[in-house]
């Protein structure tokens, strides 16, 4: 059977703590697909489009990664794409104790399972959110964003 992976977000934007989850992830995946959450209820400052362009050039060499858009609740676009287990990235306790609360509520309702990996010590600290907030202030945010090679 093919384990496929959902890797769910808003990636608002992409950081290079998500890409390090998704390297790291291709090791025991046959497939992942970056899912775009839509949410009209969450500010974002990239749109849809822009996020998903950066997102595919990202990993136009990598074949088993795709990426796509989705405005259903994320079990239901999984279960619509057959996946297998969804990848969340944890930085910290307060990451690990939402994410364990989503994880159980999940698995109960669907029977996905849902795969933790612990974020490198050098990528922790870095978050969509504060990437936003230095974007906001006109900072410099290139050693947070994935290069496209």
């Amino acid at each position: 059977m093919k384990r496929k992976a959902l890797f769910p977000g808003t990636f608002d934007p992409f950081t290079v703590a998500h890409d390090d989850i998704v390297q790291r992830s291709l090791s025991f995946t046959d497939e992942i697909i970056i899912g775009i959450g839509i949410n009209p209820e969450k500010k974002t400052i990239f749109s849809l489009e822009s996020r998903l362009d950066f997102i595919k050039k990202l990993y136009a060499k990598e074949k088993r990664v795709s990426v796509t858009s989705y405005d259903t609740l994320t079990l239901d676009f999984a279960r619509k794409k057959n996946i297998s287990f969804i990848l969340r990235g944890v930085r910290n306790i307060l990451d690990f104790e939402y994410e364990k609360s989503l994880a159980t509520f999940n698995r109960k309702i669907s029977g996905i399972e849902t795969v933790f990996l612990l974020s490198e010590p050098e990528f922790a600290h870095i978050s969509s959110s504060l990437v936003r907030e230095l974007i906001t202030h006109k900072q410099y945010i290139y050693h947070f964003i994935p290069e496209i090679k």
